[in-house]
């Protein structure tokens, strides 16, 4: 018998949905908006509807279902629980595969996980992206923020409070006086997120009159590395800065959980293969010997990482 999986992503604009094969293709995506009206209350039930009514296009019985695993910006605990609630979506503390249940009235054999989203792509890029093949990983997400998400042995590390893998607010920077979003000073996200890097270029700029192609035009982590790869000399300072705080954040996370690979991704890593290069010579002047063959790869799966994340959760 043909056994199916639906991986679920709630961002908080759209929730992406993905119907999986038991081999872990995907076999049709789609997405809903996140309705956030009314502490988000019906961001469940709308999410429930869309899998029955997929399955009913697709006429397959609950029978032929494992399983539906779904990713929340939140943390989530091992058992499923959603510790301190999701801003973003309105919802207090749950236990997301309880509730999802009553909604799809499924019986005990079908499973229902959840994850924290940027653990659920870290854990799609393992199964099926750019860290495929490896049971040790930490994938970085750089895009507004920093977010990360640990494998250790193929398992999602949550830590006590679901928050495991928030290496955007390791401490990089004794002298920055201007706040993170999280009120501490001289986080990793405000040197290596796309924002992070925006700042860099503007202190960068503001320093001197050095001719540069940044100056005079909106800049973006896009324009700067654009700038990178025409030789531009500003860009390729700002480049090498923040290369030296990543590369600094990734060497301190390394000495704690050893990973076999780093996988980057996010926004800032269309930039592509120029990226690394500047983070991984910063990476091994920090590291402890041992982690010297640490590897990096770019992610694979895009945008899609969350929901091939949240089917693994059943299928591997």
């Amino acid at each position: 018998m043909d056994r199916y999986a639906f991986g679920v992503d709630v961002g908080g604009t759209t929730v992406k949905l993905g119907l999986f094969d038991g081999e872990g293709s995907v076999l049709d995506k789609w997405e809903i908006p996140t309705n956030t009206s009314h502490h988000g209350e019906a961001i469940l039930p709308d999410v429930a509807a869309g899998i029955l009514g997929k399955m009913t296009e697709k006429g397959i019985a609950e029978n032929e279902l494992a399983g539906i695993g779904i990713g929340v910006p939140g943390p989530v605990d091992s058992m499923g629980n959603l510790v301190g609630g999701a801003v973003n979506l309105g919802w207090g503390e749950f236990n997301i595969p309880n509730e999802l249940r009553k909604h799809l009235k499924f019986g005990e054999e079908v499973l229902v996980k959840a994850a924290n989203d940027a653990n659920a792509a870290a854990f799609g890029e393992m199964w099926q992206g750019g860290g495929k093949g490896y049971k040790n990983l930490v994938a970085v997400t750089l895009g507004t923020g920093v977010g990360g998400g640990i494998i250790v042995d193929g398992k999602i590390l949550t830590g006590a409070n679901g928050v495991g893998g928030e290496i955007g607010h390791i401490h990089i920077e004794d002298a920055e006086t201007e706040s993170c979003n999280c009120g501490q000073k001289g986080c990793l996200e405000q040197y290596a997120s796309a924002t992070g890097i925006v700042r860099l270029a503007g202190r960068r700029l503001a320093k001197d009159n050095k001719p540069s192609i940044l100056r005079g035009g909106s800049i973006s982590a896009k324009s700067i590395f654009d700038a990178v790869k025409e030789g531009d000399a500003v860009a390729v300072e700002i480049a090498e800065q923040f290369g030296e705080y990543l590369g600094k954040g990734l060497g301190i996370v390394s000495c704690v959980v050893n990973p076999e690979i780093f996988v980057i991704g996010g926004g800032v890593s269309k930039a592509g293969e120029i990226l690394l290069a500047y983070i991984q010579p910063a990476f091994s002047r920090y590291i402890f010997s041992a982690c010297k063959n640490t590897k990096f790869a770019l992610a694979k799966l895009g945008n899609d990482a969350g929901i091939y994340g949240a089917a693994g959760l059943i299928l591997r």
